[in-house]
């Protein structure tokens, strides 16, 4: 049977990506990038490993119930336990899928499973029996399936079969295959397994080699007709392969792999500066497809071939991938309607209030600089439709720096109609601010990475400030906040990477010594006047 010429993409940013240390979401973020993923056209949205706590179990669950065009799948153990969260969780979706996963390999069996090659065929069936009971959309995976031994694997991948797995994953799961070695591998298990062809091959490819786009583009010239990636290529360890590198590379190279996606490329950009925004990672200006400098010319002799002819050194058109190259779009005079015309035509759909909030910050920042771009506009918008629920906010700070004297802050933040105003020395304006909210919330935070950059040109740019704070327990929190004036960018990236804190936590409330000396003078006052 001949294979189709069509590749599912399976996207796994919401759970292999998110598994890669700084990349953790939370719920509403989440939602946000399953949106946009539905938006741009993926089959299948891995969203999480439900079985391995509440939250993830949760955000798998409100996924499933949220999107209504893509298949949603959830991870499983190949385990009854795991096996029953998985299908509880994604139950309620439009397409559900269970995906099962067992390692094949000798290393794997013997040092990790501590199994023999024949109880893990026999698991491999009544596992997967055990999932088609609950769903028709079964994938299985045979983890480190390209350091097994391709007899046993045969035998594994029949089993799986036999038993009703829809979808077989052959991942590279530790990244140390070679292309031409993917692709003969891919080949050899076809002939091996003559029912391959009437069932979907997936591949799964890592890269600690730097080689999981080339493996995956490899696979499907072996007969792979599904490739398993994330955006921007997270993942763990060094990531997997770049759901947009195996999308654009399929689209320019049709004439070598004669097949095609259902993705939408024009929303490519968006997705990924979503998924920069959301996490606090910047993406590599030389990242191939979506890095800063992918469709930059500097050299004299490029610019004049670029003009001349775009495909002198192009060999995609930046509005392929959703790039606009005329950033420039509104100003202070601009009304709402304009506004909310020029976000649809971003890909952006706020609801109202949300809506409400990005037209008043944008009017701030309009008044503030002489042209707003592009840039400025997306960043506004994201910060709205992924901002989690304000519990502090940014009341007033003062900053007292120079090159003779230690910095100090005084920073007010605001809670619950409460103000809560500290003072503290740092090694300059942003780190005094950073202790003085430190001071305000009592615990002790640690800061593990801060970045700042400007969003656009001019001298009135907005600055992008990200911040990566750790609390008591371990635990990563990234936050973002946007101003021309670049210590109120930074205090505010830092409340927000609070609020995500407290969110999570369920808000406790803030300490009552935290009050401003007005408020206790107020209270002090209000409460003689009680006992008189």
């Amino acid at each position: 049977m001949a294979k189709s010429n069509r590749v599912i993409i399976f996207d796994t940013t919401l759970r292999d990506g998110e598994q890669s240390p700084g990349m953790s979401m939370n719920l509403k973020e989440k939602i946000e990038m399953a949106k946009q993923l539905e938006r741009m056209g993926v089959d299948v949205i891995e969203a999480g490993f439900a079985i391995s706590s509440p939250g993830d179990f949760q955000s798998v669950k409100t996924v499933a119930e949220t999107i209504k065009e893509c298949t949603v799948a959830s991870l499983a153990r190949a385990d009854k336990k795991d096996i029953d969260a998985a299908w509880e969780a994604v139950k309620g979706a439009a397409d559900p899928r269970i995906h099962l996963f067992l390692a094949t390999s000798e290393l794997h069996m013997k040092y990790k499973l501590k199994m023999k090659p024949e109880a893990v065929l026999e698991r491999v069936a009544q596992m997967t029996a055990y999932a088609k009971k609950y769903c028709a959309n079964v994938q299985f995976s045979a983890e480190d399936a390209t350091r097994t031994e391709m007899d046993f694997l045969a035998k594994a991948v029949e089993a799986a079969i036999r038993a009703g797995a829809t979808t077989i994953n052959l991942p590279d799961t530790v990244g140390y295959t070679t292309p031409e070695e993917h692709e003969k591998f891919f080949k050899e298990i076809h002939k091996r397994v003559p029912e391959l062809a009437k069932i979907t091959v997936s591949a799964h490819c890592h890269d600690d080699l730097g080689l999981a786009v080339a493996n995956s583009l490899s696979a499907i010239l072996g007969g792979a007709r599904q490739a398993e990636c994330t955006i921007n290529g997270i993942g763990e360890r060094a990531g997997n392969a770049a759901l947009e590198e195996i999308v654009m590379g399929l689209y320019v190279r049709k004439n070598i792999y004669k097949v095609e996606t259902g993705v939408d490329t024009t929303e490519i950009m968006r997705s990924s500066g979503l998924l920069s925004r959301i996490t606090g990672v910047k993406i590599p200006p030389n990242k191939a497809i979506v890095g800063d400098n992918a469709f930059a010319h500097e050299s004299g002799i490029h610019q004049h071939g670029v003009l001349e002819n775009a495909a002198t050194y192009e060999i995609m058109t930046p509005t392929v991938i959703g790039l606009k190259r005329n950033n420039l779009v509104l100003g202070k005079h601009s009304g709402k309607h304009a506004f909310e015309e020029r976000l649809k035509t971003l890909g952006y759909n706020l609801t109202p209030s949300e809506l409400e909030a990005a037209f008043k910050r944008f009017k701030e920042i309009a008044d503030r600089k002489k042209q707003v771009y592009d840039k400025d506009i997306e960043a506004i918008a994201a910060k709205e439709a992924v901002q989690v629920p304000k519990i502090y906010g940014l009341d007033n700070f003062v900053i007292n720096s120079g090159n003779t004297i230690t910095s100090t802050a005084v920073v007010r933040l605001e809670r619950e109609g409460r103000l809560y105003e500290k003072v503290a020395g740092g090694d300059g304006p942003i780190d005094a601010a950073f202790h003085a909210i430190g001071k305000i919330l009592g615990r002790p935070l640690a800061l593990e990475d801060f970045q700042l950059d400007s969003l656009s040109e001019g001298k009135d740019a907005l600055g992008d400030a990200r911040v990566v704070i750790t609390d008591e327990k371990g635990r990563k929190y990234s936050g973002r906040g946007l101003s021309t004036d670049v210590i109120e960018a930074s205090i505010k990236a830092y409340i927000n990477a609070v609020n995500k804190i407290y969110f999570e936590e369920g808000s406790a409330p803030a300490k009552k010594e935290n009050r401003t000396p007005a408020q206790k003078k107020s209270q002090a006052s209000a409460k003689k006047g009680k006992q008189a």
